[in-house]
């Protein structure tokens, strides 16, 4: 299993705790800092920047976070050999009524209230590139 996750600075990170404990079980954990502080002797960059660094094919992915990073981060674990129907994305969206009616977290077709917010990245690749342009 591989983890990658990054946060702004070293003090905004998400479950440090977690993460040592996943890396002395045997996961292969990736820590990066957009700012590092004088302590911090890890890698420096964005999230995604380190995935395409580490260029790694894998069976199963699942990508969260703000919807451009989830983009660009699919997109290099696909160039990189992640079968895209493989590849999950978490579309959280806000979600007024929970029960698909009010059409506050449309996606396309797609209710992600109704029909869950981790979605198969071969369903929503189309969707979530249209925002770019």
């Amino acid at each position: 299993m591989t983890v990658v996750i990054g946060s702004r600075e070293p003090a905004q990170l998400f479950y440090p705790i977690d993460l040592q404990r996943w890396s002395a079980a045997g996961a292969d954990v990736h820590v990066t800092v957009d700012v590092a502080d004088r302590a911090w002797t890890g890698a420096v960059g964005t999230a995604t920047a380190l995935i395409e660094r580490l260029a790694e094919p894998h069976d199963l992915a699942f990508v969260c976070g703000p919807e451009l990073m989830m983009t660009t981060g699919a997109r290099a674990l696909i160039a990189s050999g992640t079968p895209s129907e493989r590849l999950y994305v978490s579309l959280e969206r806000n979600m007024h009524c929970g029960i698909g009616h009010c059409g506050r977290c449309q996606l396309g077709p797609h209710l992600l209230c109704r029909d869950g917010a981790v979605v198969r990245w071969s369903h929503v690749a189309a969707l979530l590139e249209v925002r770019g342009r």
